[in-house]
């Protein structure tokens, strides 16, 4: 006598009998017969192995196997990456994003996607053009640099610019500046796969200038300098300021090159955020060029911008590896669209998302959030409460590392013994649009900080159905 195993094994209908239902057909007008082929071969790979493994004897039927294929052909329809809420507390996400673009940028983006434009192409003399042309000049007016040119990101900048000033050749860096960044990015690494040899100077918590002095031989090509904008040493340090190190630089002959990381254009404490040096200042302490990132405290894309003396940047420009690193048109139209933004800074932080999300009043955040408590609770009733709590916020992706920004919360606590901010977090990833929260002594904590749509976000509440509740 066959075994239970085998028998259910055996009674799973072929692909081309599931083609041919009358339900199938549907499938097939709504996603196309490749798309339903391979969902329905999936269907019954699933079904098979659950039968075997004797953990559902029931996925064998139609109606059942047709789910299945529906489920696939759904999840295999949704867009990648998928839009969520940030309700993180952290502002510049690297794992959400980073930084919003405004609607001029997004806008401009479109407009560039559209068709035709003269990315490379010069209008006045019908000849070839530089993709550069299109934001060297605004990066100059905001920074007060000779030039600048443009890459992916920060860290491809710092490669760039060590690659074309110091290959086979000696840095010299501070200790106390050999950074990681998240995706495990060191500075050591970086600089190996540029080419250049790394000088270590000074110790980790204090660098004097006379280090530097002392490191510098015939085979040293440049000075760097590190920012460490995702960590900060306290108690007894010591480093050296930018004009003291382009003072000893200018002696030696050498260029200074500053990496600012997240790289902020304008000074933040006018709006009420701690000091953060900005690339004009950081230019004119004496640097030569600057690197810094489009899509962290700038709240542009993800670009790494590259500032400062003319010839250097000429040579930069030359290396074949330039075209391997430089940004498309899109990055190019939102980040043009950005930097526009900076000519008028009266209403740069009600219009640059970034910045208005890093200086919202927690004022404005506890009347947003007592709004959306009683739908919420209404939707979590019996199974969790919902409170508004003081929170801190964080800037993120290494931007001002220490600095904690007061903020409200909607809490959300499970009431059965057992459950937790954990199931519930799972709950709300599981929204047509993911809300994403944190978790903090057992409660969801959504943070309102990041959140510009209330409406949106009320009728997400509304999925919070008691079919995808933790149970009691």
């Amino acid at each position: 006598m066959p075994s239970k195993k085998k028998s259910v094994t055996v009674k799973l209908p072929s692909v081309d009998r599931v083609l041919g239902l009358t339900r199938t057909e549907e499938l097939i007008t709504a996603f196309g017969r490749t798309a339903v082929k391979k969902a329905v071969r999936g269907a019954l790979a699933y079904a098979r192995a659950a039968a075997l493994a004797e953990i559902d004897t029931k996925t064998a039927s139609d109606d059942n196997l047709l789910d299945a294929v529906e489920r696939f052909l759904h999840a295999a329809a949704q867009t990648s990456p998928r839009r969520v809420f940030n309700l993180t507390g952290i502002v510049i996400h690297t794992n959400l994003g980073r930084s919003p673009l405004p609607e001029v940028a997004i806008e401009a983006m479109a407009e560039a996607a559209r068709g035709a434009l003269d990315l490379e192409y010069d209008l006045t003399s019908g000849r070839r053009g530089s993709r550069d042309d299109h934001l060297q000049q605004l990066i100059c007016d905001l920074t007060g640099a000779e030039a600048a040119t443009v890459v992916n990101n920060n860290a491809a900048a710092v490669l760039l610019v060590l690659n074309s000033l110091a290959l086979r050749k000696e840095v010299a860096v501070s200790r106390g500046e050999l950074i990681e960044i998240g995706g495990s990015f060191r500075i050591p690494d970086i600089m190996a796969r540029a080419g250049c040899k790394l000088v270590e100077v000074g110790t980790t918590n204090r660098t004097h200038l006379n280090d530097y002095a002392d490191a510098v031989s015939a085979r040293t090509a440049m000075i760097m300098k590190v920012h460490t904008s995702n960590y900060v040493v306290e108690g007894f340090s010591a480093s050296v300021a930018a004009n003291d190190l382009a003072v000893l630089a200018h002696e030696k002959g050498l260029p200074l090159v500053i990496d600012l990381g997240s790289g902020s254009l304008v000074d933040l404490q006018p709006m009420g955020l701690p000091h953060e040096p900005t690339v004009r200042d950081t230019l004119a302490s004496g640097a030569h060029l600057v690197t810094f990132s489009g899509d962290k405290l700038l709240g542009g894309p993800q670009a790494g911008i590259i500032a400062g003396c003319a010839e250097l940047i000429a040579k930069i420009n030359r290396n074949p590896m330039k075209r391997a690193l430089r940004v498309d048109k899109l990055t190019i139209a939102a980040l043009g669209a950005v930097l526009r933004l900076y000519a008028d800074p009266d209403r740069l932080a009600e219009r640059l998302p970034v910045l208005r999300h890093l200086t919202r009043n927690p004022k404005e955040l506890t009347a947003l959030a007592r709004r959306l408590v009683p739908v919420l609770s209404k939707q979590l009733e019996g199974v969790a409460e919902v409170t508004i709590v003081d929170c801190m916020s964080q800037v993120g992706s290494g931007s001002l590392p220490v600095e904690r920004l007061p903020s409200i919360a909607l809490s959300i606590k499970p009431r059965a013994r057992g459950g937790g901010g954990a199931e519930l977090s799972a709950v709300f990833r599981g929204l047509p649009v993911p809300v994403i929260g944190r978790i903090s002594k057992g409660a969801l904590l959504l943070d309102l900080r990041c959140l510009d749509d209330e409406n949106e976000i009320l009728s997400q509440f509304y999925h919070v159905s008691l079919r995808n509740k933790p149970a009691k």
